[in-house]
């Protein structure tokens, strides 16, 4: 039997049953797998599990180098930090970034003391309106921050092409995207770093966790060590137990005295504790990877579903460009007015459909990010924090579910305004 937070639609009640705009997409298999991890396992906290799903994760995706964290927030978090350190980046060094989003995009540049520089976005997709980034690139532009909206990525041919002719990296926030494709390739492919989160409502999830893949190792062994108290040690899972450890000197001279000291309490960056908590987390990730291909292709299925019941005057969903194949995360729904997003989305909740705000809109108008620039600039950015809402494409919906949401938009569509 699987717990009660895993949805299940199988006795759906149209109007009684709440549609959860997501949530993990389990079976017996990742209960099976977290059960034996936590009661045979060598490990409690992060070891060999972790090691391993680290090491698909990066198979199935197309990268080198994978570390996980406790979330996808911290993810953010250490891969700026060690972008900063690997790139020689300095204080106030800038990097381009959407005003609309999620606030760990933002918050990291500024807790690591670079400089966000916002870019607005475009109403059709949503994502960054790139007739104006070229003018936002100045000296000390290092990097474009990129965080497609939920899984739809915005021109990557074009960004491309900005960042090689001003020299800058691009670095992804693939919370949201996780799978998503431009012109058949991996958009993270085009990334120097990217993050992953898998908490419930993402791709896949193993509660709470999230990852840093890049090609660059010195890159990963930066964001290891900012993400484990900012310890030089990379001994993994048996490793640990090794008198002589995986670098074959653990118990050396490795300070500036002539003290014997253990390698594992040596600490080379100001770090944080962000490994993920427990080693079954690992063991829950490797089940997730196997369900991918049928959960790339189930949001996919529901996205077009849904997406077809958002056409008209009032409302529509955001385009795509011809070349994106997204592993959609949500349906941005993008509405005429205020009263027209406000009337739907009171509808939607009254049935028991859940709906997401486009989650800050524009990050500039809340409280602990005012002071960055000013807000008044990304009337776009206002507009989607206005205007914009999303649905959920989880997997596990049925096809009752699906037609139930189909039923209470025409209903509001012919409602009396």
């Amino acid at each position: 039997m699987l717990p009660s937070y895993v949805p299940d639609y199988s006795n759906f009640v149209p109007g009684q049953t709440p549609v959860l705009y997501s949530g993990p997409h389990w079976d017996e298999k990742e209960i099976e797998a977290a059960t034996k991890a936590l009661t045979t396992g060598k490990w409690l906290t992060s070891g060999e599990y972790v090691a391993r799903f680290q090491n698909e994760f990066s198979r199935m995706f197309g990268v080198k180098y994978s570390h996980m964290v406790n979330s996808g927030s911290s993810a953010n978090l250490v891969m700026i930090a060690a972008l900063k350190e690997r790139m020689g980046w300095a204080d106030i060094d800038e990097v381009l970034v959407s005003p609309v989003g999620f606030p760990t995009t933002v918050a990291p540049l500024v807790q690591n003391g670079l400089k966000p520089v916002f870019v607005d976005i475009e109403m059709r997709t949503l994502n960054f309106d790139l007739s104006l980034m070229r003018e936002k690139i100045t000296p000390r532009t290092r990097a474009i921050f990129v965080s497609p909206v939920l899984g739809n990525p915005p021109d990557m041919d074009e960004l491309v092409t900005i960042a090689g002719q001003h020299g800058l990296h691009l670095i992804g926030d693939n919370c949201d995207s996780l799978g998503s494709k431009f012109d058949s390739f991996h958009i993270s492919e085009d990334y120097l770093a990217w993050s992953s989160s898998f908490y419930p409502a993402h791709h896949i999830t193993v509660g709470q966790g999230g990852m840093v893949s890049s090609n660059d190792k010195e890159l990963i062994d930066l964001v290891r060590s900012f993400s484990t108290w900012g310890r030089d040690c990379y001994c993994v899972g048996a490793a640990n137990l090794l008198a002589c450890g995986t670098c074959g000197k653990r118990f050396s001279n490795w300070l500036n005295t002539d003290a014997v000291i253990d390698h594992k309490y040596v600490f080379t960056q100001l770090g944080y504790n962000l490994a993920p908590a427990l080693d079954m987390q690992g063991a829950i990730g490797l089940e997730q990877l196997k369900k991918f291909p049928e959960i790339d292709r189930k949001r996919k299925e529901h996205y077009a579903v849904i997406a077809s019941f958002f056409s008209g005057d009032k409302v529509r969903v955001a385009d795509r460009h011809l070349q994106a194949d997204p592993c959609p995360f949500g349906v941005p729904i993008i509405c005429d007015s205020m009263a027209t997003k406000n009337s739907l989305v009171s509808y939607l909740e009254l049935n028991k459909i859940q709906t997401r705000q486009y989650f800050a809109g524009n990050l500039l108008r809340h409280p602990a990010y005012s002071h960055l620039d000013d807000a008044s600039k990304y009337p776009n950015a206002d507009r989607a924090l206005n205007e914009v809402f999303f649905l959920g494409v989880y997997p596990g919906y049925s096809q009752a579910v699906l037609e139930y949401i189909g039923g209470v938009v025409n209903k509001w569509k012919n409602s009396p305004s």
